[in-house]
């Protein structure tokens, strides 16, 4: 049974993020998967310091809720990372989580991430798939360094307001099947 941690890493609740996201899941669950879902905006996720403690194998000093979600990530087979994007980028949400991914820059903590699988999905207000490609090479050129293997990615423009995407039915219709897909 795959193990799928969905990260939406929008600000907004119920937003074109987090319904795209959710589809997936679904989809996943549809097919036995077992699955789980973090709201980076619930959390309290401080930014790196750049200490390197945890590149010494130790426990990242920050007494924050990103140490309770290593344990999810390093669970997950298949990780879904969900943002809109804000100014040709991630959120910051998404950003400073995927700066504490430093936390597997050692040895010891590289072996728990090296072929996992991910899974993109960017949601955008501009019609122009350009305006998604600073994301996708900030997540492609993160997953080259960690050795994560990025296995789909749903992007989607021409979505601004909340709950605007469920208009786009053949994309939700994918993100569904994909969720089916990685399940098997």
């Amino acid at each position: 049974m795959k193990k799928i941690l969905g990260i939406v890493g929008s600000p907004r609740k119920n937003g074109n993020t987090d319904i795209l996201v959710s589809k997936i899941i679904e989809g996943a669950k549809s097919q036995a998967a077992k699955t789980d879902t973090v709201y980076l905006a619930d959390l309290d996720i401080r930014e790196c310091d750049g200490c390197h403690v945890c590149w010494k194998g130790n426990p990242c000093s920050k007494q924050d809720d990103m140490n309770a979600i290593y344990s999810k990530i390093i669970d997950s087979d298949i990780i879904i990372f969900g943002t809109p994007v804000y100014w040709y980028g991630p959120t910051a949400l998404m950003k400073m989580f995927i700066d504490r991914f430093v936390y597997f820059n050692c040895p010891e903590n590289r072996k728990k991430i090296v072929r996992k699988q991910a899974i993109i999905a960017v949601p955008f207000e501009e019609d122009n798939p350009a305006t998604a490609s600073l994301v996708e090479t900030f997540f492609e050129k993160c997953f080259d360094y960690l050795q994560i293997e990025l296995i789909a990615k749903l992007i989607v423009g021409g979505v601004t307001r909340k709950g605007e995407i469920l208009k786009e039915k053949d994309r939700i219709a994918e993100a569904y099947e994909l969720g089916k897909k990685i399940s098997e």
